[in-house]
């Protein structure tokens, strides 16, 4: 799976692979991954409203379990998916520890206690973290064009932020060293999800995207429910209006079931630095909502940060035919050889 990006660049060494086959995985593996992170970047935006009506604990704990109600039948495992080694037993139970359970917890608090704008800074440096983490831990091959691409989105959601900075610091009500604490939890976030990014690449090649969802769910389900259930015991239900109730279903189903499906699906057809790009359009779906949903202003250098994000984008998916390219092609070509 880790080569299925350079395969287009195989086809003159192995004739059986189709040219009119090849490049619609591809792109049809983008499109998923871009999905993926712009809903995220959705829920993450939307999650402010959620926070000042509902407790983390409890709102996280929440979502698990209406995220678990809608993947149940994804559960039962497909036919011709072979027996879980504890190897990916482990990884699934780490890919959701750090990708639903810390990710949900850091996440919630820090988007609580820092402004929006702070955390579009701190979110642009996701796609440079995957790189780093595949490339340390996936031994993927990060070349030029990459890093330029991750440059380019950090560029562009840094003008996104720097853009507001100034309003936000100048806040009545900021309290320094509670923003301080909001920046370090969400940076902490990023960790998760990078992290999140590169076991999934792992997760991919030996269970089926749905139940990957559904397991790490569970996972995060039991995980939270401590924590979750003595919040509960201790909160007023009838106070939460019906407003927050609907948003509360549209974040458990895009954070645990639309989100991760989307994002496993597209990561098993490309490299995880490949895919660790795509990120880019968390901040920038987070930022868009904020303008068409909770009527903040664009400007201008908004625009130009917006494109800017958009050509790093473009610079991951362009097929290229460099020699490390050429290289993992012809072993490429070796892993399919009878």
């Amino acid at each position: 799976m880790v080569y299925a990006a350079f395969l287009p660049a195989a086809e003159s060494i192995v004739p059986s692979m189709s040219a009119n086959t090849r490049p619609p995985s591809r792109w049809f593996a983008y499109g998923h991954l871009a999905l993926s992170m712009a809903l995220v970047g959705s829920y993450v935006a939307l999650s402010k409203p959620l926070v000042a009506a509902l407790p983390v604990f409890l709102l996280a704990w929440l979502r698990f379990g209406i995220g678990g109600i809608a993947m149940v039948g994804w559960l039962r495992k497909p036919l011709g998916e072979a027996p879980m080694t504890r190897s990916t037993k482990q990884l699934l139970f780490l890919e959701s520890f750090l990708g639903n359970f810390l990710f949900s917890i850091c996440m919630l608090f820090g988007v609580s206690m820092t402004s929006a704008v702070s955390a579009g800074v701190i979110m642009a440096a996701i796609p440079a973290v995957v790189a780093v983490l595949s490339w340390v831990f996936l031994r993927e091959y990060i070349g030029p064009r990459i890093w330029a691409a991750v440059s380019c989105g950090a560029l562009g959601i840094g003008l996104l932020a720097w853009n507001g900075h100034g309003a936000a610091s100048a806040a009545p009500h900021a309290d320094s060293a509670r923003m301080l604490w909001g920046n370090l939890l969400v940076f902490a976030a990023v960790l998760c999800e990078a992290s999140y990014a590169v076991i999934g690449k792992k997760l991919t090649g030996a269970v089926s995207p749905k139940r990957i969802s559904a397991l790490i769910n569970l996972f995060g389900f039991l995980l939270m429910t401590p924590l979750g259930l003595y919040t509960a015991l201790h909160f007023d239900f009838v106070a939460v209006q019906a407003t927050s109730w609907l948003l509360l279903v549209f974040y458990a189903l895009a954070a645990s079931v639309w989100s991760v499906w989307l994002w496993m699906t597209g990561a098993k057809q490309v490299p995880a630095s490949h895919a660790g790009v795509f990120t880019v359009l968390l901040p920038i779906s987070a930022a868009l909502v904020g303008v068409l949903v909770l009527g903040e202003g664009l400007s201008a250098m908004q625009v130009l940060a917006f494109a800017i994000a958009m050509l790093g984008v473009l610079l991951a998916t362009l097929p290229g035919r460099s020699p490390i390219s050429q290289l993992n092609a012809i072993e490429a070509a070796d892993r399919v050889q009878p």
